[in-house]
């Protein structure tokens, strides 16, 4: 029996999965896919991909997807006192990650530690005014020595936020990876919800989003769809002291049906008709009031002769943070228009 929505997104953001080390979480839902396809594999890249015939075959196959991957750190070097060096996987304001609980995915399993900074009374004065830079963060796990670290974790080992997921608050959901797990977990409810799709469809598990949609690359080539949609979580700026156009999007305001970002400019019949159901079916939808950021459709959209793109997403406050913050109501809202799209109730595919 499927999971609960919910349930299903608890699961995936307690999986540490971050760019280029999404095994885990491929893992977790191949299991969870493998019942209800037609075919299932990983790529050479590690993106799951999850077959599924439709009700009318014939033609191109229509391709959904969502990254497994997370923001977080890889272990670049070891100091003679066994603190970790590290760099960052993905885009990460460094201004949240001071004192933050990260777990390491060591040779003999994870390992805590938590990141770590100079103490502010030896800071010099312009250290104290900006945010400190990657060099001069380390992980402590709690050892003494080089030789001591090197037991435990080897360079190249990743790094992500330790972060228990939970619900809170008035329908809201707070995790580490809600970008872009609420994807993942949306993608396999449609996967696991008994509805047979329109057409043909890939439902794809992409790796490296944050890294610059290395995953999507290559699935899209490989598929070379009649079209896509994709699922992402995007930045909510619904925050104190932001106003206007500047908060993007509002959490509990419904899915954001996305027209343009900074790498792709959305099928406007795939838009228009999506926007168009959820009027008519009563489902609250928003769009983002700035033109920003970027998803897996940057790639896809220019994938072979060009593919026609629509996206789907949950706004996030808080995101590639150690804590984000979402709707309940809105991951439902964008289930509801996901399955619509690729059962073709809402756009005729």
């Amino acid at each position: 029996m499927a999971k609960n929505l919910m349930d299903t997104l608890s699961d995936l953001c307690a999986l540490h999965g971050p760019s280029g080390d999404e095994r885990l979480v491929a893992e977790y839902l191949y299991e969870r896919a493998k019942p209800y396809a037609d075919d299932i594999k990983i790529d050479g890249i590690g993106n799951l991909m999850v077959y599924k015939k439709g009700r009318n075959p014939g033609g191109k196959p229509v391709m959904v997807c969502a990254h497994m991957d997370e923001v977080g750190f890889i272990v670049r070097a070891v100091t003679s006192d066994g603190l970790l060096k590290i760099d960052t996987l993905g885009g990460i304001d460094r201004r949240v990650i001071l004192g933050r609980s990260v777990r390491v995915l060591g040779k003999k399993g994870f390992v805590p530690g938590v990141i770590g900074l100079k103490p502010t009374h030896l800071a010099s004065d312009d250290e104290k005014k900006s945010p400190p830079k990657m060099e001069s963060l380390t992980v402590d796990i709690g050892v003494s020595s080089k030789e001591e670290a090197l037991e435990l974790v080897s360079l190249g080992d990743t790094v992500t936020f330790a972060t228990e997921p939970a619900l809170f608050g008035s329908g809201c959901f707070k995790a580490k990876a809600v970008d872009d797990r609420v994807g993942c977990a949306v993608l396999l409810s449609l996967i696991e919800s008994g509805e047979q799709p329109e057409k043909d469809t890939w439902f794809v598990f992409t790796v490296q989003e944050e890294v610059g949609a290395r995953g999507a690359t290559v699935a899209s080539f490989a598929v070379d769809p009649a079209a896509a949609l994709i699922l992402e979580g995007t930045t909510a700026a619904d925050v104190a002291g932001v106003s206007g156009e500047q908060r993007v999007c509002l959490v509990g305001n419904g899915a954001v049906i996305s027209y343009m970002d900074k790498s792709t400019i959305f099928d406007r019949g795939m838009f228009r008709a999506l926007a168009d159901y959820a009027d008519q079916n009563g489902i609250q939808w928003q769009a983002k009031s700035l033109v920003a950021g970027g998803t897996d459709a940057g790639k896809i959209h220019i994938s072979r002769a060009g593919i026609p793109c629509a996206g789907l997403a949950v706004p996030v406050r808080y995101i590639h943070s150690p804590v984000s913050v979402v709707s309940v109501a809105d991951v439902e809202r964008m289930q509801q228009l996901a399955l619509a799209f690729v059962t073709g109730k809402a756009v005729k595919l």
